[in-house]
């Protein structure tokens, strides 16, 4: 598989992980626009004969340090690029294998998956990979390089055989899923938050066709996933599709 990492000019971290894996001599694709609104990018002529793009980037929102890692998408509205209720392609295998690289490298830094969200929409298949939370940490030497390491190892190495699996349910940051990500059997690509309920057909079967590899069962955040009545429904819509589930609770981690 051969794979593109791209990164915006006007992203502080993106440039310093560039920086980062052009020493470790792996070449790096700079765009001019913010990456969340590079619609399209894998059909630039330049990018167009990869298999799948890592985009490597700063992250807002989290409260203090943190190396990141999420499939793009918007479940819902796209308010920060994308498309509306439109997520990418992403690896549920290979998220997997860099997460466990990831956590391996990262020293004293917090690592965590995040959930599907934000641009670009492109259709080729992606993940992001990211620092947080501020310009301090953006401008984070050590950081970077554990990152550019990370993506170095990942790409020239192969994944181990898992069972795919969505997950359902749960804050941003996912704490259960990031355990069942590093300790158990289960690969996981998409990520469906609890905020975004109600849950839709058209949600679980997008994020089902946007998975690389064909999942074969739904992890379920139970705590996560609203009161005793979104929970029924949530159910009754899995069974509906004939779509098989398990708690997390119930995966060893």
């Amino acid at each position: 598989m051969k794979f593109a990492i791209v990164v915006s000019k006007q992203d502080i971290a993106g440039m310093n992980i560039a920086k980062h894996l052009e020493k470790l001599g792996i070449p790096v694709h700079r765009e001019e626009k913010d990456i969340i609104y590079l619609e399209n990018i894998d059909k630039n002529q330049e990018i167009k004969d990869y298999d799948f793009i890592i985009f490597a980037s700063l992250h807002k929102g989290a409260k203090s340090k943190l190396l990141s890692m999420h499939a793009p998408g918007n479940w819902k509205q796209a308010d920060f690029g994308g498309k509306p209720e439109k997520v990418c392609k992403t690896s549920a295998l290979f998220l997997k294998h860099m997460f466990k690289i990831l956590n391996k490298n990262k020293e004293n830094y917090p690592a965590s998956l995040e959930v599907t969200h934000h641009g670009p929409y492109i259709e080729k298949t992606c993940c992001f990979i990211e620092i947080g939370s501020n310009e301090e940490d953006w401008k984070d030497e050590k950081a970077a390089e554990i990152i550019a390491e990370t993506i170095k190892q990942a790409i020239t190495s192969k994944p181990d055989k898992a069972k795919i699996a969505i997950g359902l349910g749960g804050p941003h940051y996912c704490p259960n899923f990031n355990k069942i990500q590093l300790n158990s059997d289960y690969a996981i690509g998409h990520i469906i938050p609890e905020y975004i309920l109600p849950l839709t057909k058209e949600i679980i079967l997008e994020a089902i066709s946007k998975t690389k590899e064909k999942p074969e069962i739904i992890l379920l955040d139970w705590k996560g996933l609203g009161n005793s009545e979104q929970k029924q429904e949530i159910i009754n819509l899995l069974n509906s599709q004939e779509l098989r589930y398990k708690r997390t609770s119930e995966v060893e981690k």
